[in-house]
């Protein structure tokens, strides 16, 4: 089951985030959940918050900061319905497209993205600190996907 999250569940999503680790922090979280251009959508599976997802409304479009699942948890079809609820929350914001980035390296995160819709706009070199205390730095693929359908030609 999908549903939004509020600050009385901060505790539950930065519990999960330790053990997701998909770098978003504390203080991102709080603000996520305290800003009404932001939604935080939490997976639970037998009351337990076992993923989470965070979009934010920009002027045209909708921007997916973060998405993790518990470890245990992938592969089993939450990222992918946390995926669908993002689509659902930014069409409902009436946005254009939907964006993200994401680790060049994060092949498991850049198939669901494909999957779901997704095409690569760009990229932007060695934008992260490299993965597990490895040295240099990672790139960002830079992603997205029309949430409107297009006019038909003339």
């Amino acid at each position: 089951m999908i549903t939004e999250l509020n600050l009385d569940h901060l505790a539950q999503l930065t519990a999960l985030e330790a053990q997701v680790k998909s770098g978003t922090s504390d203080s991102q979280m709080l603000a996520a959940l305290g800003c009404h251009d932001t939604c935080v959508l939490g997976w639970w599976q037998d009351e337990q918050l076992q993923g989470y997802a965070i979009v934010a409304r920009l002027p045209f479009e909708a921007e997916l900061q973060a998405i993790g699942v518990l470890p245990q948890s992938r592969r089993s079809g939450a990222g992918y319905a946390l995926m669908e609820a993002v689509l659902a929350k930014a069409q409902h914001w009436l946005s254009e497209r939907l964006l993200l980035e994401v680790r060049a390296g994060n092949h498991s995160a850049i198939r669901l993205y494909q999957r779901s819709g997704f095409s690569e706009d760009g990229c932007r070199r060695g934008y992260y600190p490299a993965a597990n205390g490895a040295a240099g730095r990672e790139d960002a693929l830079l992603m997205s996907r029309p949430l409107t359908e297009p006019l038909p030609a003339d």
